[in-house]
């Protein structure tokens, strides 16, 4: 004896799957950019270093290691 959902109870569900799926494939094309890109890394740790922050203890975990101390070094180098 299978129950359905009423209408409301769909619309709530659709609603967050789509918005589930609209923040994983967020955070999947920002991660693809800070990966491929040391300005677009430079911007994000302007106006959003916690994020910044984010992506390299997740870089580091994964066994990547010094794309931080490449960062700082160029940023540091381009002010001078």
């Amino acid at each position: 004896m299978a129950r359905t959902m009423d209408p409301l109870g769909k619309k709530i569900f659709k609603g967050v799957l789509v918005g589930e799926l609209v923040g994983i494939f967020g955070a999947y094309f920002l991660f693809k950019k800070m990966n491929t890109s040391q300005d677009f890394r430079q911007t994000m740790s302007k106006k959003f270093p916690f994020l910044l922050e984010v992506y390299y203890k997740s870089i580091e975990h994964s066994g990547m290691y010094g794309i931080r101390e490449q960062d700082q070094e160029k940023w540091l180098n381009s002010k001078n």
